[in-house]
């Protein structure tokens, strides 16, 4: 059940009050920062668009999670690992303009011509905009003993530090020491089904442990999201936002 959550009109942690509207049939949260607004696309899935200080950032760019002939060319591809429901190569030539920089998880070396690497822990500037690379791994889920879904070392997440806010959007992961350990993160998009990435109680442990003023889970499935809300609803420093991102 996809759960609609009204907006609330206030300041949170420094935001402005936040607006939502609908891109063609795509919905698109506004946020604003110290350096014009932060657009925020819900495509699918793990597929997302932000535009951040007018630059264009597609993040995971998938072409069965929504018709990309309606959306802008890139200047900034995310991708986070491999795995065919975040790497789209054909969609990345078509997203791609002179002047795209593409930046892709140590899993992807060589699968997209002219992609900049970037490892667990890396930092990068692009664009005017600061690039972190955070792990993005299995702990506890596996295909087989000792053979994790998403390995250590393989996926990244991305923290997109867009004018004064901080943008992570976790990949493929379960609740890592690294990513409880995370301070400072505005927005928070975390993953939630089962077996390949979180149960709602391990999303509500990262995001009690780190705290973000507004959590999206995406990549959510077929989970129930309403055991989120219910998981975190005591905590008042966190709002949480249901989007279509299954």
């Amino acid at each position: 059940m996809i759960i609609k959550l009204a907006f609330i009109c206030m300041a949170i942690f420094g935001f402005a009050a936040g607006s939502s509207a609908k891109s063609g049939s795509l919905q698109t949260d506004t946020l604003a920062s110290n350096n014009g607004n932060l657009e925020m696309t819900f495509v699918g899935h793990g597929s997302l668009m932000f535009k951040c200080q007018d630059k264009i950032i597609h993040i995971d760019p998938v072409s069965r999670e929504g018709d990309y002939s309606k959306l802008p060319k890139a200047d900034l591809i995310l991708v986070t690992h491999e795995h065919g429901d975040h790497l789209d190569t054909d969609l990345i030539e078509q997203l791609r303009k002179p002047g795209t920089v593409i930046i892709v998880s140590a899993s992807c070396a060589n699968r997209v011509p002219g992609a900049i690497i970037m490892k667990n822990g890396d930092n990068r500037d692009v664009l005017g905009m600061n690039i972190k690379a955070v792990p993005a791994y299995n702990i506890i889920h596996m295909r087989s003993e000792n053979n994790p879904y998403h390995p250590k070392g393989n996926g990244n997440g991305y923290i997109i530090r867009c004018g004064d806010k901080n943008i992570y959007v976790a990949g493929d992961t379960e609740n890592t020491p690294e990513m409880k350990a995370l301070t400072h993160i505005d927005v928070a998009f975390l993953p939630m089904n089962l077996p390949y990435t979180m149960t709602p109680e391990m999303v509500a442990d990262a995001a009690k442990a780190f705290k973000p003023a507004i959590l999206y889970p995406y990549h959510y499935g077929n989970t129930d999201t309403q055991k989120l809300l219910e998981l975190l609803k005591s905590e008042k420093q966190i709002e949480v936002r249901i989007r279509d991102l299954q």
